[in-house]
């Protein structure tokens, strides 16, 4: 079962809101902030917490900040919730991600804060994914202000871990919707209600000004400077103030945390549930815990020098899954809790098998040239690329993409082995084309028969000597390559078979190269899989529990959540071949508040013919409302990409509407030549 939230309304200390102040930059742009803070803190003063994030404070994450931030307050802390420049109530233009000028706010922000009278000097950063970024972005510029951060859900290379590419591949599920996204989103104006009778001026700033983030990130479709600026894998030693990192392992970002204890040279520690892209506290597949407990151990170690213990303890703990039957969702994901003292493990152990036809086997064999088929239908039941909790998120049962795949397999397991840290798979292949792609996924196929994805990897062909400089293949020349596949920690039971399933696509998550291709995979030799499997301790019973969720009241809202997560329907022609999957959401919500009414309606659609990769097209719909009394707002935001064998097109619209009165029109129309995608 699920683990009950518990709401806290009474604190040691009691909290005020001020609902909105501004923050001036040097260039005369103003930020727009929310301050929870104790009562007595300007005679008492306490250390900041700063959330710095585009998501609008007003409307767009007003339940959720009111749920942390009072906690914070209460406990001793100034809690601090910031739109980022052109975003909700803020003034100027957001013009893409993680840009130097988003980084320079930050710094300036910090020191307003640390000059308030309410505020020691010390502050620290947390974020969730956008908001995870910039707290290690920030921290790399090592400001005087900065004491710890907590950055969730986040990556330390913008290019391998992002919306835009995976594994070097445009990651078609992602780029286009999320870019649209936030195509309509930039578009949104502010509240007149906070932003005064300047609202309509800087509304229509903002919608001239946006471009469709889209066009950059395509533009760039190789690991240069573009993605290197941000990237704090460039030079963790850059980074000297306390890390607290922490995911899930149903997010798309929990490869960044081994990755961050390796490289940060400072005190570092890591948390990694079963949880999709949320905070722990309301974390889907649960068991949810405490985290806001766990972030207060954090803070009051790091801002007010208390001695709580947080590190005495392991440097990561990590969730320890249990096999469950495939489904798109669990309300709880059934494992245990296991600790390393640091990372890299100092007791590495591997676990290598060797390919041969159809069987995973621990003794060298002869080659074989192996085929796989080329279908461009894998993948269809891959599951959301960033599950966040939706009805329809995860893998469905692997067994129809075996069916696709090259597969091999293991005897039934005479043992139960742990899987702890990144799966490798070395192959030897060959491609009859200059570019191809190869999917490798680990399954374990239950004695029913059924299949549980347990982790995959994705490499562009011509990419396998790094993402910087990719290189053509050329056609039947064999290439050995090593695919790293997503860390995870899972048990797999005597009794079950371990599967390695190879293909050459995996749509809608990858988009194709643009001829069809063959590939053929050869044993023998170096070609085999390579688990780090984890021996159980003792002492992983020894863990002190977490606390149960604990959060402050919600800010009051009326909801009518339509489908808010997200479903997903596939729809298949039978005569043409072609496939849709088609994915919707849908909320609408009123802050009680303030009056603020916000709906939301997307669609995105991902379309594929059977045998013809250029046929890919990625749609993404959104519309927008506001309204408060007589005032109504809607945004329609239109994308649309797909490829022709030399170019990638996209078409980007937006229409803005007050009171049913255009007050707005674009049509962006974006080409650019493929670069070895």
């Amino acid at each position: 079962m699920a683990r009950a939230r518990r709401i806290k309304t009474h604190f040691d200390r009691p909290v005020d809101v001020i609902d909105h102040v501004w923050i001036s930059m040097r260039d005369g742009v103003r930020l727009s902030a929310r301050v929870w803070l104790p009562v007595d803190a300007s005679s008492d003063p306490v250390p900041a917490i700063l959330e710095y994030i585009p998501y609008r404070k007003g409307d767009g994450t007003v339940v959720r900040d009111s749920q942390m931030h009072p906690y914070f307050a209460g406990h001793g802390y100034a809690a601090v919730r910031v739109d980022m420049r052109g975003s909700g109530e803020s003034e100027g233009v957001l013009l893409d991600e993680y840009l130097a000028q988003e980084q320079d706010d930050a710094l300036e922000v910090l020191g307003w804060l640390a000059e308030q009278p309410w505020c020691t000097g010390r502050v620290g950063i947390i974020g969730k994914s956008w908001g995870g970024f910039n707290g290690l972005q920030i921290a790399a510029h090592r400001p005087a202000e900065l004491g710890a951060i907590i950055t969730v859900c986040s990556t330390d290379d913008r290019y391998a871990d992002d919306v835009h590419y995976l594994g070097g591949t445009v990651l078609a599920s992602k780029m286009l919707p999320w870019a649209s996204t936030m195509l309509g989103f930039n578009a949104l104006p502010p509240d007149p209600a906070v932003a005064g009778e300047r609202w309509r001026e800087m509304w229509l700033e903002r919608l001239e000004g946006s471009p469709p983030f889209v066009e950059a990130w395509l533009t760039h479709q190789r690991r240069d400077d573009y993605w290197k600026h941000g990237s704090v894998c460039e030079d963790y030693s850059a980074i000297e103030c306390p890390v607290y990192a922490v995911g899930g392992w149903a997010d798309a970002y929990s490869d960044a945390i081994p990755r961050l204890l390796a490289g940060l040279p400072g005190p570092r520690k890591a948390l990694i549930g079963p949880w999709g892209h949320q905070y722990p506290e309301s974390g889907v597949p649960g068991p949810a815990i405490g985290f806001l407990q766990e972030c207060l151990r954090w803070w009051d170690h790091w801002l007010k020098g208390v001695d709580t213990g947080i590190m005495d303890e392991p440097m990561l703990r990590a969730w320890m899954q249990e096999p469950v039957p495939p489904r798109p969702a669990y309300d709880v994901r059934p494992g245990r809790w296991v600790a390393e003292p640091s990372w890299p493990r100092t007791d590495d152990q591997r676990l290598a098998y060797m390919l041969d036809a159809g069987a995973l086997v621990d003794h060298p064999v002869a080659e074989r040239r192996l085929e796989i088929d080329g279908t461009q239908l894998v993948g269809l039941d891959a599951g959301d690329w960033c599950p966040a909790g939706g009805a329809a998120d995860l893998p469905l049962d692997q067994r129809a993409e075996d069916a696709r795949s090259l597969c091999f397999d293991t005897k039934p397991l005479a043992d139960r082995i742990e899987i702890f840290g990144f799966p490798e798979v070395t192959l030897s292949l060959a491609s009859s084309r200059p570019l191809a792609t190869v999917v490798v996924r680990l399954c374990d196929v239950a004695p029913d028969g059924s299949s549980l994805l347990v982790t995959r990897g994705v490499l562009n062909l011509s990419h396998a000597d790094g993402h910087e400089h990719p290189r053509a293949l050329k056609p039947g020349r064999r290439y050995e390559v090593t695919v790293s596949m997503n860390a995870i920690a899972q048990a797999v039971p005597a009794g079950h078979r371990l599967r390695l399933a190879v293909s050459s696509s995996y749509w809608p998550w990858v988009w194709p190269p643009p001829e069809q291709f063959a590939l053929s995979l050869f044993t023998g030799g170096s070609t085999r899989l390579d688990l780090p499997v984890r021996t159980p301790r003792p002492e992983d019973g020894q863990l002190a529990a977490f606390g149960e969720p604990e959060t402050a009241a919600p800010a009051p809202v009326v909801s009518n959540p339509q489908d808010p997560a997200g479903g997903r329907v596939i729809v298949r022609d039978l005569a043409t071949g072609t496939v849709e999957i088609l994915r919707r959401s849908e909320d609408d919500t009123t802050v009680t508040t303030t009056g603020l009414a916000k709906r939301r309606s997307r669609l995105e659609t991902y379309a594929i013919t059977e045998g013809d990769p250029l046929s890919a097209r990625v749609s993404s719909e959104t519309t927008y409302h506001l309204a408060r009394d007589g005032w109504r707002i809607r945004i329609e935001a239109h994308s649309v990409m797909t490829a022709d064998p030399e170019n990638f097109r996209v078409t980007n619209t937006v229409n803005a509407f007050e009171s049913d009165r255009r007050v707005f029109e674009s049509t962006r129309d974006f080409e650019v030549p493929r670069d070895h995608c």
